[in-house]
């Protein structure tokens, strides 16, 4: 589930600004050694110098990359498929996931090539692209010092955009049970009565705390979705009465929401940290492919028969097309309501992670208002995300927008630029295969990225018209 991914990206964080070298930045130039430290003959091992105080098995590394799956992402496919079509819906599905997993492949090896010439155990993503492009062609060194503040923003953006997503989700999902009860009431109130105890769960400095209620929100989530299947199969229509395909237009929104359902570089990056055996999570039949493929197929069957079942009126959640009246349906509004509030403040920590360790630590790192000053950061990224879920309740285009917008290159142009960096100037292959097969990914991650994002901003204000 989405908590679990949270937590990973947490112990991700951490760990990376652990193994760091001594706790500050590699060297602003880059000094390519794949000598070990005292054996002129041994090539340096990042996987052998990594110090992990709780390693994961190749089979819980599986688990952890399964339940991550698990979570708004799933729940939205249905409304992808409408946005698609029922072929054109299963066909891109596979081939975004493809996408997504090989470039998540090529992200997990030019890190390890850096590692290897800078001896660190681990290195951030940040820091990686930064080390990448000094040392790849010429014409990109010059953005290499901007590269790390660009990828912060990125991983803040598509971070704090899944905490716009959760508050409207969880919103909207009390909405919905409380409608049936209450005199309805906008959505937006529902926002504001939730805002003072994602304040709250977002104090929590320690998110260990929340270790347990991580765990139950992982159970209920599959006891959710496997209800949610129940009404999906009763009384199924027949495929032949939905579009195979849908309109050209509204792919974007069906490739930024699959893209924002599928794609997990911060989860990846942290789960290969933390394995025993980081050699099987690439491969062939690897724990990254083996996880990736149960993945997409899942997607494919939700979104597939979900779109059968509801057609042109799934909305972005499944959940929100479940018969209001019955108590089962509305039992599952609640558990993924209480799910992803819990999990608002796993996924709420990445942000303030990287702005708190990278931006303002070394002002007020030791400042004697250090611990004021961190709970009004806090509040203050609450409040925005807040703000920017009331300024647009529309959950499914939310999800499309910020899958688009920071996934396209976080997931597709980036690990292709790093890439093409490491390899550079004469490990391209023949005839610089790899070298023009990262250049029509990173096209295809900037194309996707503009019209997926004007698409999606062009419905946010065409909805509200």
């Amino acid at each position: 589930m989405a908590s679990e991914k949270g937590d990973i990206i947490m112990d991700s964080v951490t760990m990376q600004s652990k193994t760091n070298g001594d706790g500050g930045s590699p060297p602003s130039t880059v000094v390519i050694d794949d000598k070990a430290e005292g054996d002129g003959d041994i090539p340096y091992d990042p996987h052998a110098h990594r110090q992990l105080e709780h390693p994961t098995t190749n089979t819980e590394t599986l688990i952890h990359l399964l339940k991550g799956s698990l979570g708004t992402g799933i729940l939205a496919m249905p409304q992808a498929f409408y946005n698609a079509g029922l072929l054109v819906g299963a066909i891109g599905t596979v081939i975004i996931g493809i996408i997504c997993t090989y470039c998540l492949h090529i992200l997990v090896k030019a890190q390890y090539a850096l590692c290897k010439r800078v001896r660190q155990p681990v290195l951030t993503y940040p820091i990686s692209m930064k080390l990448a492009l000094q040392q790849g062609p010429h014409c990109l060194r010059m953005f290499a010092n901007a590269s790390a503040p660009i990828v912060d923003t990125f991983m803040i953006s598509y971070q704090l955009g899944i905490c716009c997503v959760y508050i409207v989700f969880v919103a909207t999902n009390v909405k919905q049970v409380a409608d049936y009860y209450l005199s309805p009431i906008d959505v937006r109130l529902w926002m504001l009565i939730l805002l003072l105890p994602l304040i709250a769960i977002n104090m929590i400095r320690n998110l260990k705390l929340l270790a347990p209620f991580s765990q139950a929100a992982n159970i209920i989530t599959f006891i959710g979705i496997s209800i949610v299947m129940y009404y999906v199969f009763e009384d199924l229509p027949s495929p032949s009465t939905r579009a195979l395909t849908g309109e050209l237009r509204n792919f974007s929104l069906f490739f930024g929401t699959t893209l924002f359902a599928l794609e997990a570089v911060g989860v990846i990056i942290a789960l290969e940290n933390n394995m025993l055996t980081p050699r099987s999570f690439g491969g062939y039949c690897g724990v990254l492919n083996r996880g990736m493929t149960v993945i997409v197929i899942l997607y494919v069957f939700v979104g597939f028969f979900g779109y059968i079942k509801y057609g042109s009126e799934s909305l972005g959640s499944i959940t929100l097309n479940l018969p209001q009246q019955d108590g089962l349906a509305q039992a599952v509004n609640i558990i993924f309501a209480i799910a992803i509030f819990i999990t608002y403040a796993l996924q709420c920590y990445v942000p303030v992670d990287i702005i708190w360790n990278t931006y303002m630590k070394e002002k007020y790192g030791n400042s004697k208002h250090r611990l004021a000053i961190e709970y009004l950061m806090r509040t203050g990224v609450v409040i925005l995300t807040f703000l920017l879920a009331v300024a647009i309740p529309r959950l499914g285009l939310f999800i499309s927008l910020f899958g688009a917008l920071c996934l396209s290159a976080l997931g597709i142009a980036f690990p292709a630029i790093m890439e093409m960096c490491v390899l550079w100037p004469d490990k391209l292959g023949a005839f610089n295969y790899i070298l023009w097969k990262d250049i029509l990914l990173i096209i295809f991650g900037i194309v996707g990225l503009v019209v997926g994002t004007s698409t999606a901003i062009f419905d946010i204000i065409k909805s509200f018209q």
